[in-house]
């Protein structure tokens, strides 16, 4: 299972060249760029581990792609993405973000159905992470 999360998620991962020219796009319309990672990457896990600090006065791809080789080499086996922060009124607020590194293996969630009382039906996310069984044997 592939996780689907932010700008391009559904494409093939993006190169370097790919990502390069995202960046300058990003700097292009003034915008902050910051790089997180996480191993958890829940739908509702939105705070991930910043790796350094927002790169608000770095104006250069080539160095913010820098970092983000820098993050694949410290944690490969982790979800890195970019996100870039506008903050021309004030208040930061990000304007996109895409995923620049995933593990080798994608574990991926399964869809969990509680009866509750009554006749309600509840749903939850539950990662197969937790699981810790192969794929094939899952289910």
């Amino acid at each position: 299972m592939r996780i689907t999360q932010g700008t391009f998620s559904f494409l093939p991962d993006l190169t370097d060249e790919q990502i390069s020219s995202q960046l300058e796009y990003c700097l292009n319309k003034g915008w902050a760029v910051g790089i997180e990672y996480t191993d958890d990457p829940h739908p509702r896990n939105t705070y991930w581990e910043m790796f350094g600090l927002p790169m608000f006065d770095l104006r250069d791809a080539a160095g913010i792609l820098l970092e983000i080789h820098n993050a694949r080499k410290t944690f490969p086996n982790h979800y890195i993405r970019v996100t870039a922060f506008d903050a021309t009124h004030t208040v930061e607020s990000v304007v996109m973000s895409f995923i620049v590194n995933r593990p080798p293996h994608e574990p991926g969630f399964r869809l969990v159905r509680q009866e509750v009382d009554g006749r309600r039906i509840r749903y939850a996310a539950e990662s197969y992470a937790v699981q810790a069984r192969p794929e094939g044997e899952r289910y």
